[in-house]
């Protein structure tokens, strides 16, 4: 074999290697990556839970107050239960006819 074309296998060589390499590197990047995106997903979600928490807290906070007479909120107060109470009501109807028609 000529001098040329053994160094031309050595460079070849030397070049596949540093292509492994990279995708070796590559591959480790991705899955950590992965790693990294499913850990920001589940804390994603953590807050989520934790925004609808506080947004029931304050809208109980912020009923309260209206049903102690605090300011603007009372007459919202008062709409909000007589949504409830009718809400109730169509649901005590609706039981009364499935227990009527289930004898």
């Amino acid at each position: 074999m000529s001098g040329q074309g053994y160094e031309g296998i050595i460079i070849l060589n030397r070049k596949l290697d540093e292509l492994f390499n990279r995708y070796s590197n590559l591959t480790t990047e991705l899955s950590d990556l992965k790693n990294g995106n499913e850990t920001l997903k589940a804390i994603l979600i953590e807050r989520e839970v934790k925004i609808k928490e506080l947004e029931i807290k304050y809208e109980r906070v912020k009923l309260s107050g209206a049903l102690l007479g605090e300011g603007e909120n009372a007459l919202e107060a008062k709409k909000k239960i007589t949504e409830l109470v009718r809400e109730i009501g169509q649901m005590c109807c609706s039981f009364k006819q499935i227990k009527y028609i289930n004898g």
